[in-house]
């Protein structure tokens, strides 16, 4: 079913005006590619801000939520070599490094003593399948691929620190996300983009085989098969097309229809860092970023979570509100950005500030979105005692 999410179908007729389009954007139930492509290209952004700003009040309210968490990079190496990444490391660079069971509870019991709930896995997909030195790690740890690992550090993490993890190791067949569900509130993986054209040479997934768009899709589809809470999104800002941002979205929609179990979808911008094959290209502008989150909120409609992380906007963050998002992502009191180090998470009480000065209540979250708690196929019985303890009666931490 995923390979079949990027047959183009027959045309959809354009709406009958602007008013139109509009209307029907207002209408929270999410539009269809062709209204969403007139709107892209005919709507002011100030128009686009305010159909977004009324689809989310209606359907999310006026909470805005966010996850605290403690970022644990189980592993900078990866066999892709996406041409705006700063997080993976070969063997023998700086920084390159596979984190022991030890150093992952040294950790996740930092951030449990910071308060945090979450504990969120990022690490680089597959090393094993190229370097000999991640495949002699894992043996000594007693595995064969890096995802048992991450699977037998969440088991691990749960059971000592009662943190709820969220993995996030790249592609999963079903045989690891079968194990992940066991342990994990909640797991995620990046669609980015749909377009295989992105994995033209000179372009950004030139030499990343787990970008390939319908790898992605099947994860999250069997994901969807296994009832696991899951996070995905886009990335902004790489050489994709507007009509390509779009159909990934409509994509991910599409996908969440069939299973529902897409709790969250983030648009993420690139920035531009020095030392990356992408260094010179221009960064997306923050209009950019507020159009595409407009057009993310009115294809997915009223009752999507809509995250967008505040540290990639800098002092702009605030603004991201009036695009219709009610999530800011997982902020960490302990642990940086390890994807982007040179972007700093606000501070919670500035968030909060922020937050509130524009009108919105924040909430702090768990992995898990309060809408699934009640729904017993979403959670294993070991993640949901933990879930139970930690969340208050509404879902949200007290």
């Amino acid at each position: 079913m995923a390979a079949n999410l990027q047959m183009k179908t027959a045309p959809e007729a354009p709406p009958a005006s602007y008013e139109h389009a509009l209307a029907l954007a207002r209408e929270g139930r999410g539009i269809d590619r062709e209204t969403a492509l007139f709107l892209s290209n005919a709507a002011t952004l100030d128009a686009l801000l305010a159909a977004a700003a009324e689809v989310r009040d209606r359907g999310r309210g006026r909470v805005v939520s966010f996850s605290k968490k403690v970022f644990i990079p189980l592993t900078t190496l990866c066999r892709d070599y996406c041409s705006y990444c700063t997080f993976r490391k070969d063997p023998g660079q700086p920084g390159a490094h596979f984190m022991t069971p030890d150093e992952v509870l040294a950790l996740a019991e930092e951030g449990r003593r910071a308060g945090c709930k979450e504990a969120l896995f990022s690490l680089g997909d597959q090393p094993e399948r190229i370097f000999p030195e991640a495949r002699e790690f894992l043996r000594r740890q007693g595995f064969a691929r890096t995802l048992d690992y991450v699977a037998a550090m969440s088991e691990l993490v749960l059971e000592q620190t009662r943190l709820l993890p969220h993995a996030n190791p790249g592609v999963m067949d079903r045989s690891a996300l079968e194990r992940f569900r066991d342990s994990n509130a909640s797991v995620g993986l990046m669609l980015e983009n749909i377009s295989a054209r992105l994995m033209h040479d000179a372009m950004p997934h030139a030499k990343a085989p787990d970008k390939v768009p319908t790898l992605r899709l099947r994860t999250i589809e069997e994901a969807g098969k296994l009832s696991l809470a899951f996070t995905t999104g886009i990335l902004i800002g790489i050489g994709e097309t507007k009509e390509e941002r779009i159909d990934s979205l409509l994509a991910i929609r599409a996908l969440h229809e069939k299973y529902g179990h897409i709790q969250e979808v983030i648009v993420q911008n690139f920035r531009a860092k020095p030392d990356i094959p992408m260094a010179t290209h221009p960064d997306p502008s923050l209009e950019e970023m507020l159009q595409t989150l407009a057009l993310a909120r009115l294809i997915l409609g009223e009752k999507m979570n809509i995250q967008a992380p505040p540290n990639l906007s800098y002092g702009d963050f605030p603004r991201l509100l009036e695009a219709g998002i009610n999530d800011w992502g997982g902020i960490s009191p302990v642990t940086k950005d390890f994807i982007n180090p040179e972007a700093a998470w606000p501070q919670i009480a500035r968030l909060q500030s922020e937050t509130e000065a524009r009108g919105f209540t924040l909430r702090e979250r768990l992995a898990i979105y309060p809408e699934y708690l009640g729904r017993a196929e979403f959670l294993s019985p070991r993640v949901r005692e933990q879930v139970n303890r930690l969340a208050g009666p509404d879902g949200y931490c007290p």
